[in-house]
């Protein structure tokens, strides 16, 4: 008995360390998928480190617009501005976080604070043949868990919500941020 107790025990205490260790190690952002399971945030792996296009700021805060290497080399030869499309492959990670004023620098500046969401653009003209070739989703991200979650309108948020409004700039490839001089 006592050895059946000890076995018992010792399974419990590995199990118990390592469903900690899986709490400790957080949230795998790259197993999110929006609910409509049109995009998965893993295809937007290293979106961290994409280089930026613009930094943009709206009343709630502040954005940057950052793309994967097809599209800022399609920016470099000239897209949209040239009357070419973006092509297949092209993405753009839309990082956006809550501002505060920065209290240490001698003149008025805004800086990101908390990260609010983050959202995703990609062009597909055969899985996106609905919203012109492009593919849209975001993800709202909790502070306080850690964590991300699609969402609540991203079902039908590319759709209905995204591309709509990118509609505006149909002769822009439906894309709104230009490639600024640098």
């Amino acid at each position: 008995m006592k050895s059946k107790n000890k076995l018992a025990i010792v399974i419990i205490v590995a199990l118990l360390a390592v469903l900690g260790g899986m709490v400790l190690a957080g949230q795998d952002k790259y197993a999110l998928k929006a609910p409509n399971g049109m995009i998965a945030f893993s295809e937007f792996r290293g979106y961290e480190s994409w280089e930026d296009v613009a930094v943009s700021r709206t009343d709630e805060g502040i954005k940057v617009i950052s793309a994967n290497s097809v599209m800022i080399k399609a920016y470099k030869e000239g897209i949209p501005g040239n009357g070419k499309p973006f092509p297949d492959g092209a993405m753009i990670a839309k990082i956006e976080w809550y501002k505060k004023t920065n209290p240490v620098s001698p003149y008025s500046v805004e800086v990101p604070d908390k990260l609010r969401r983050v959202g995703f653009i990609m062009k597909d003209s055969k899985r996106f043949r609905e919203t012109n070739g492009w593919g849209y989703t975001q993800f709202n991200y909790d502070a306080a868990s850690d964590a991300f979650t699609p969402d609540p309108a991203a079902n039908s948020f590319g759709k209905d919500v995204c591309h709509p409004c990118h509609m505006i700039v149909k002769a822009q490839d439906y894309i709104f941020t230009a490639y600024p001089r640098r």
